[in-house]
């Protein structure tokens, strides 16, 4: 089994902590958010994964190309690296990577996780993973027959079609019927949006009788916008504390600090006259003294004194002070 993730795009919603960092390798709870995807997805697959196929922008940089191939070896998987050079879609993205598209794959957008517990389908040609959601309207949905298989994919139904919403991870048997739809996408140039889409492709193998189900997830956690990455922050937390995952490392000093469960709180960090949590994450080395800190999630290497801060994300390196009264705020600085 493979797992294909495009992930070229930096991540504009999530300016500023992504000038610096490429959106899927922020920290949830401690670990990169493609990292738990892509661990989560072999979880429920229970298969033995082959490769993990990374498609990025090639001025990532060679230390983001390290930590993606470090995160395929611990699953004991070949790490590939792809790169997408124009931003012409989830079509053209997955093409990118066309070497690795054969035999039983996963394809997966890295700005999504979720929970789930399902068998994968053995019978069926493709899954598509759903949720079902309270307002289909806002997203794409999968059609089904009286079979309960995919008959059609919706984009934002203007009248109802179903409740399952399309999650961006796909099963496909043979990746290489997948590829050979993309490629007539791609010669006929076929564009929606302007761009080359994944729909395009699925919907041709569906015209010619592939058999597609849907895989339904329990938990669906999005990581677009500095909002609901810190809400996904607090969810995540949520199921590693009903896990009895260790998320305090040994290292960690306190003084007269109080912990609110649940709370990551990465190596070497300092902790003074502070109450920290719940759904708070702190990354390694990071220093915080006289502050109270609510439904956050803060980076490597930070020092917060005098804070009192809820839903908020400190990035890697920054100093706050809450008596600071002399600043230098840069482009896409938020502070409300």
């Amino acid at each position: 089994m493979k797992i294909i993730v495009p992930m070229a795009g930096r991540g504009s919603r999530l300016r500023p902590h992504t000038l610096t960092v490429p959106k899927p390798l922020i920290p949830i709870a401690g670990k990169p958010i493609v990292q738990r995807l892509v661990e989560d997805i072999a979880k429920v697959l229970d298969q033995e994964i082959d490769e993990v196929a990374f498609i990025i922008n090639e001025d990532f940089g060679k230390q983001v190309e390290t930590n993606l191939l470090a995160i395929a070896e611990r699953l004991k998987a070949k790490g590939s690296i792809y790169y997408q050079d124009k931003p012409l879609g989830t079509g053209h993205a997955i093409m990118c990577a066309k070497e690795a598209l054969s035999g039983p794959c996963v394809i997966a957008y890295a700005d999504t996780l979720f929970k789930a517990d399902f068998n994968l389908d053995q019978s069926a040609d493709s899954v598509i993973w759903v949720k079902q959601v309270e307002n289909p309207e806002a997203f794409g949905v999968v059609d089904l027959n009286d079979q309960g298989h995919i008959s059609g994919l919706v984009e934002k139904p203007e009248t109802y079609v179903s409740d399952l919403a399309v999650i961006g991870i796909y099963y496909f048997k043979k990746g290489e019927e997948l590829r050979a739809e993309l490629q007539n996408v791609l010669d006929a140039n076929i564009k929606n949006g302007g761009e080359y889409q994944i729909n395009d492709g699925i919907k041709a193998l569906m015209a010619k009788g592939k058999k597609f189900v849907p895989g339904k997830v329990d938990h669906w956690m999005d990581c677009g916008n500095k909002q609901v990455t810190v809400e996904t922050n607090g969810r995540i937390l949520e199921f590693l504390q009903t896990e009895d995952e260790n998320l305090v490392a040994d290292s960690v000093q306190f003084n007269n600090a109080t912990i609110i469960p649940p709370c990551y709180i990465g190596e070497g960090v300092v902790l003074k006259d502070s109450t920290i949590g719940p759904n708070v994450s702190i990354g390694d080395y990071t220093t915080i003294e006289n502050s109270t800190i609510a439904e956050s999630l803060i980076q490597t290497n930070a020092k917060i004194k005098n804070a009192k801060l809820s839903n908020a994300m400190i990035g890697n390196f920054a100093t706050f002070d809450g008596n600071f009264t002399k600043i230098s705020i840069g482009d896409y600085s938020v502070l409300d």
